[in-house]
């Protein structure tokens, strides 16, 4: 982490650029309020050198005036500075949770299937929200605290240079052991980051719909909540190491920085005992008041340092994931589907693996011509839900090319890929949203009419009617307040508003019973006339009138025909339907 720490403070001082005339009037802000105030103790001498001595109350009335005028005029340049770097600060956090938000929605599936949802939600949430004092109030007090030490040094060594050099002879000192707390606290501050991720994760999956069930009917709700009282005693233990990291060396420097005033009393009160006073009343107690203005700017700026080298940990958490470059990327140049497309899909020599040299599909090569149908069956494991996937390009081949009119969907732009293929996955998902709006989700301009009509062909427009508020009923969370089969219902009709010509559809009537199974497929089955259909499919009795069957086994084509043909081999496909319970006897 310290090899790269001045990259990443590069890369943070880049955040802020976009920002710079504001920061540029905070930093002026910040340098009329550090000069102003120090007017005070060089009035507060001449009050105690020359208008008490001498009873000129008409200086000493000037003189405590202006001082009144330093207050109000340090205090207000305060509040704008605050204000200003508060507002920059927030609007560097907005960016970064966007600049967060976007890289992850383009990142591939793949990398959601292996990191925990509980892990992302933490990198944006704690993480980017742990900074928020950094990035909105660090900066300021750096700038602010730098110019008021430096700004004191100078009125201090204006006043008397030997008082100065004995003052600022602990400074190095005081420097190294900053660093050395900071180094200890980015330290515990990653580790501590870690285990909030852990947390968020425990929370995400086990208070989750599906995790409250699967934790009651297993029996397991003891146990998870051991699992994060463990979890969170580790947090706590980190909590108290971060706080404490360092408080005894830093209490350490705050003690000898109060104690110099009282040390430069003592050896001026000597110098006057011996009769060879060296500066003046006035001075002494204006240099005294210096210094200790002093200690609060000092001790502040040293603990910025600490907090700044803490929060490396958290940008560095950051980083990683805007460092992270999406296998699957949007072309340059994309190439444009002719308008006139017809939805022809070939699969050209496709070959894919997860892993490499352990290939999930080889050597595929399809044809589904324009408006068929092409169902894809085989075992578990045999690459069926990876191929169709292929087309709406949710993972990239490893060898050969997928292809939609003979143009390379790796060629095409996100929003044209999206436009021509749908695809309904057997994982229905729901937004916390009202059934109208998770329909327009895939159509935002949608009109009621089209809602209804796509409910309809789904079979489930009359469920929705019967509902309190219609359309506008809330779904709940994950849509847990509808049947698996409604919820697949739903996500065929979303689809169906969509109205792409080509669709994709991994076991979308897994979910239903016998009876609403062949109403959804019936109105699947008239949807597909001109539409090139691809179904993943467990359940044979959805496919028995496709155009073509291919059979996967070991991410290999080993038959392919219509299903009486496959059925009179008595192979693969035959074994399956034999397996098959809810097929009707082929006839």
């Amino acid at each position: 982490m310290a090899a790269r720490s001045p990259h990443q403070l590069r890369r943070i001082i880049r955040l802020f650029h976009p920002y710079r005339m504001r920061l540029g009037l905070v930093a002026a802000l910040v340098g009329l309020s550090s000069v102003v105030s120090l007017a005070s103790p060089f009035m507060l001498r001449a009050i105690l050198d020359d208008a008490l001595p001498h009873g000129r109350t008409g200086l000493l009335t000037l003189l405590a005036a202006g001082m009144i005028v330093v207050v109000v005029l340090t205090s207000v340049f305060g509040v704008l500075q605050t204000y200003i770097s508060t507002a920059v600060g927030q609007r560097v956090m907005h960016d970064l949770r966007a600049r967060v938000y976007a890289r992850l929605q383009s990142m591939p599936l793949a990398f959601f299937t292996t990191t925990r949802t509980g892990e992302v939600q933490s990198r944006i949430a704690n993480d980017i929200g742990g900074m928020q004092s950094t990035v909105t109030s660090t900066a300021t007090s750096l700038v602010s605290n730098f110019t008021s030490v430096v700004a004191a040094i100078i009125a201090m060594i204006a006043l008397d240079w030997r008082l100065t050099a004995v003052s600022l002879l602990m400074l190095p000192f005081f420097v190294w052991i900053s660093r050395r707390v900071g180094d200890e606290r980015r330290r515990i501050t990653a580790e501590r980051q870690r285990k909030l991720a852990g947390m968020s994760a425990i929370v995400e999956e086990s208070l989750s719909v599906s995790g409250i069930l699967l934790g009651h009917t297993m029996g397991r709700a003891p146990a998870l909540v051991d699992d994060f009282s463990r979890e969170s005693r580790g947090l706590v233990d980190l909590e108290i190491r971060s706080s404490m990291a360092g408080r005894w060396r830093q209490a350490t420097i705050q003690i000898v920085m109060s104690a110099m005033p009282a040390l430069i009393y003592w050896a001026a009160g000597l110098t006057v005992a011996s009769g060879h006073q060296l500066v003046s009343i006035g001075t002494l107690v204006a240099f005294t008041t210096l210094q200790t203005g002093l200690l609060r700017p000092a001790v502040q700026l040293l603990s910025t340092g600490v907090d700044m080298q803490s929060s490396m940990a958290l940008f560095g958490r950051i980083f990683e994931y805007l460092d992270l470059r999406p296998d699957i990327e949007e072309p340059v140049d994309a190439v444009p589907l002719p308008e006139n497309a017809s939805g022809e899909v070939r699969f050209d020599r496709v070959g894919f693996a997860y892993e490499q040299g352990r290939p999930v599909l080889e050597d595929i090569d399809l044809t589904v011509p324009a408006g068929t149908s092409l169902a894809i069956v085989g075992e578990t494991g045999s690459g069926k839900t990876t191929l169709g996937y292929l087309v709406a390009r949710l993972y990239d081949p490893t060898a050969g090319a997928v292809t939609i009119d003979g143009i390379d969907v790796r060629d095409l732009s996100f929003a044209e890929l999206s436009g021509a293929v749908g695809v309904v996955s057997q994982e229905t998902y729901l937004l916390h949203a009202s059934v109208a709006d998770n329909l327009r989700f895939a159509k935002p301009d949608a009109t009621d009419e089209e809602l209804i009509a796509a409910a309809r062909a789904a079979q489930i427009h009359d469920h929705i009617a019967d509902l309190p508020d219609g359309y506008d009923t809330t779904v709940g969370e994950r849509g847990y307040r509808f049947s698996g089969g409604e919820k697949q219902r739903l996500a065929v009709a979303r689809a169906i508003l969509r109205n792409p010509p080509i669709m994709v559809l991994d076991e979308a009537t897994s979910a239903l019973d016998t009876r609403t199974e062949r109403e959804v497929q019936a109105a699947i089955d008239a949807l597909s006339a001109g539409r090139t259909t691809i179904t993943i499919a467990h359940r044979l009795s959805t496919i028995r009138d496709a155009d073509q069957i291919v059979v996967l086994d070991g991410g290999h084509v080993v038959e392919r025909g219509t299903h009486r043909e496959l059925a009179e081999r008595n192979g693969f496909y035959a074994r399956l339907l034999s397996r098959d319970e809810v097929l009707e006897p082929a006839v």
